[in-house]
């Protein structure tokens, strides 16, 4: 038994005298990275659902009846409220018609007022073209 004992200390002894030091220890150059994009934000999720359902109101709304008058939004979806003021619209030159407007928005995460313009795209479709914060 002592043999045995004598033999795994002098192996012991090798392993360690020879063994992982940090001053022998270099950068591997050969590992590549790389960042991975971050998932959209719940609160970006939730702007765009915001704005979908602003564009929504706009495009659906009787422009000659609400000349002037507010209209009011709601988004189940997120629990953000606003109104619409200012729609006014116009054909532009490639003959699409637009819808400018200005919206509230008023959220969990605070209130804001924006500015934003939808226009046709064909088919009774409508997309949002801008919508900015003022």
């Amino acid at each position: 038994m002592s043999s045995a004992v004598l033999t795994a200390c002098v192996a012991l002894t090798a392993c360690g005298g020879g063994g992982f030091s940090l001053e022998k220890a270099e950068v591997d150059e050969t590992i590549l990275t790389s960042n991975v994009p971050a998932p959209p934000s719940a609160k970006d999720a939730e702007r765009l659902s915001d704005e979908t359902t602003i564009r929504n109101a706009v495009s659906s709304s009787d422009i000659a009846q609400v000349k002037g008058k507010p209209v009011p939004w709601a988004n189940a979806e997120t629990g953000s409220r606003g109104v619409i003021t200012a729609m006014n619209e116009r054909k532009q030159e490639d003959g699409l018609l637009c819808r400018s407007f200005t919206a509230s928005r008023e959220s969990f995460d605070g209130v804001g007022l924006y500015k934003g313009d939808v226009c046709t795209a064909g088919a009774g479709v409508w997309r949002m073209v801008a919508f900015n914060g003022l």
